[in-house]
């Protein structure tokens, strides 16, 4: 008699502490749910000369625009994502230049991943067939992305395809760069990826005011080639960001770059002085979480 009542105790022991524990995680997944509720975040990851954009939506749907060089995005998206999450609902390759790419490689061995979008420019370098072999290996689907295309995020956001309009596959990797306007209520965020000042004049003269943005995206990681004052006043963004690597070889943001900021009362944030940048919109406004936020300095040099 004992030996049964042992073997109930020690039953409902284990009972209980399984309910525990699913009541733990549902607490868990309640508190996330409504962490995210009505939030779009818009991050600029840490990934040094390069760039790593990370969206999520209201509704958690979750978009990474390029991937940085080398494999230094894997260190990034512990960051953003919790551990139990392996799965990204879209990547997308603004350009094929290795700054923007590499690390996609390392990700898709990890992470699983719906569909890439791409604007159709060309690479023949060895790195890039390493990409497109894991794209092709895991059985994911390529979008071409074309001017007049929308993005549905879920919850009231979406990305809007500015650039290209066209079959860029004859273009250079940046004047064929993917440019796109993620929107969420009256806040929106215009990405440029490694777009020249050749398009931006083009998106001047086709949208006019329309290019409005609440936050700049800085094209080319600040360089003199994007960014112009005629682009720029368009955009009319309260803020600019930069992603760019500490002492660069380049020089970015250049000096020209920032100066078109300053003139134009522009607060200018680059990840090389403060590291990954954290946005958060509730439809109405943008919020900047870092703390003590630096503005940009020339070639981020230290």
């Amino acid at each position: 008699m004992k030996a049964v009542f042992s073997h109930v105790k020690q039953y409902l022991r284990w009972y209980i502490l399984l309910v525990l524990v699913l009541l733990s995680l549902t607490i868990f997944l309640a508190i996330l749910h409504e962490d995210r509720k009505g939030i779009l975040k818009f991050q600029v990851l840490d990934v040094g000369q390069g760039d790593a954009l990370w969206i999520e939506s209201p509704t958690g749907i979750q978009v990474l625009v390029d991937g940085g060089p080398n494999n230094t995005l894997l260190k990034e998206i512990p960051k953003v994502m919790p551990w139990y999450d392996r799965h990204i609902d879209m990547l997308v390759v603004t350009n094929p230049d290795k700054d923007h790419y590499e690390g996609f490689i390392s990700l898709l061995k990890k992470y699983s991943v719906d569909v890439v979008l791409e604007p159709g420019t060309v690479s023949k370098t060895e790195t890039y067939a390493l990409l497109e072999k894991e794209i092709s290996d895991r059985k994911i689907p390529k979008v071409l992305a074309r001017r007049g295309q929308i993005v549905d995020l879920g919850g009231g956001a979406y990305l809007q395809i500015l650039f290209p309009d066209r079959d860029v596959s004859g273009l250079s990797s940046n004047d064929g760069s993917l440019v796109m306007k993620l929107v969420y209520g009256n806040t929106s965020v215009m990405l440029q990826g490694d777009s020249t000042d050749n398009i931006e004049h083009y998106l001047s003269s086709m949208d006019g005011e329309n290019l409005k943005s609440t936050i700049l995206k800085a094209g080319h990681h600040g360089s003199i080639t994007s960014s112009s004052e005629e682009y720029v006043s368009l955009v009319k963004p309260e803020m600019t960001v930069i992603s760019s690597g500490v002492n660069n070889d380049y020089g970015h943001p250049h000096k020209e770059t920032l100066e078109t900021m300053q003139k134009l009362k522009i607060p200018t944030y680059s990840t090389c002085n403060n590291g990954r940048l954290v946005f958060e919109s509730n439809g109405e406004k943008f919020v900047l979480k870092n703390k003590n936020a630096r503005e940009a300095i020339v070639g981020c040099r230290f």
